[in-house]
């Protein structure tokens, strides 16, 4: 499951020295979602290799619940949310390759990703081309790092032509997998628990020969001659 969340407000560009306070949803002890809580936050300065970001939206992943729980510890009080986007407002010493007023999206730790304001180091940072909007970004990044990661590093001897089988192609990996790898040449076999699903798997598949299968009901004869 992935949604994102849209931030509004805003604060003056450049702000270095003045005392930035943001809202955050922080927790104390683990437990449901009653543990949540908005405060007011102190943002302070970037450092070294750091930025303030700005955000705008805040992407919302099933795994956030597993922090919030316990069943990923984490050391309390704490923020929560790993992934958003937003703009650059202020910047620390030593960054290269950011500026004040970038657009940029980000996955990854340390928590905090439910808050207006952050302060993060920059070896996280991606920035938006101009047609990604942040909202767009914030419920992606972290499937496209990942689809990115299956393609491209863990099967790097995949060649054009060949055939793969993808498990849950509707999910937020699977659509974006189906679709890079098809860009790449391969021939995608997909998998779906309903047929809803397989709607949506072939919508977005975009090109031919992207074969989507309904797995209850799959049998030798579901799956195309890979040959």
């Amino acid at each position: 499951m992935k949604i994102h969340a849209r931030i509004s407000g805003s604060s003056p560009a450049n702000s270095i020295g003045k005392d930035q306070l943001a809202k955050a949803v922080r927790f104390y002890e683990a437990g449901g979602p009653e543990v949540l809580r908005v405060e007011k936050v102190s943002v302070g300065d970037p450092g070294d290799g750091e930025v303030r970001i700005r955000h705008l939206a805040v992407g919302m992943n099933f795994a956030d619940t597993y922090f919030r729980q316990g069943y990923y510890p984490v050391p309390l009080p704490n923020g929560i949310g790993v992934e958003a986007s937003g703009v650059i407002e202020a910047v620390g010493r030593n960054v290269n390759g950011f500026r004040v007023g970038d657009r940029v999206t980000y996955t990854g730790s340390p928590l905090g990703a439910y808050s207006t304001e952050r302060v993060m180091g920059i070896g996280s940072l991606i920035k938006l081309p101009v047609d990604i909007t942040h909202e767009i970004a914030a419920a992606m990044t972290m499937r496209g790092l990942s689809a990115a990661y299956w393609l491209l590093k863990t099967n790097p001897w995949m060649k054009k032509g060949d055939t793969i089988l993808l498990h849950a192609a509707a999910g937020g990996v699977g659509l974006i997998a189906v679709q890079w790898a098809k860009l790449l040449g391969l021939r995608v076999i997909g998998t779906v628990s309903t047929l809803s699903k397989a709607a949506i798997a072939r919508e977005r598949r975009r090109r031919p020969r992207a074969h989507i299968c309904r797995m209850r009901h799959a049998s030798a004869s579901s799956f195309p001659n890979a040959s």
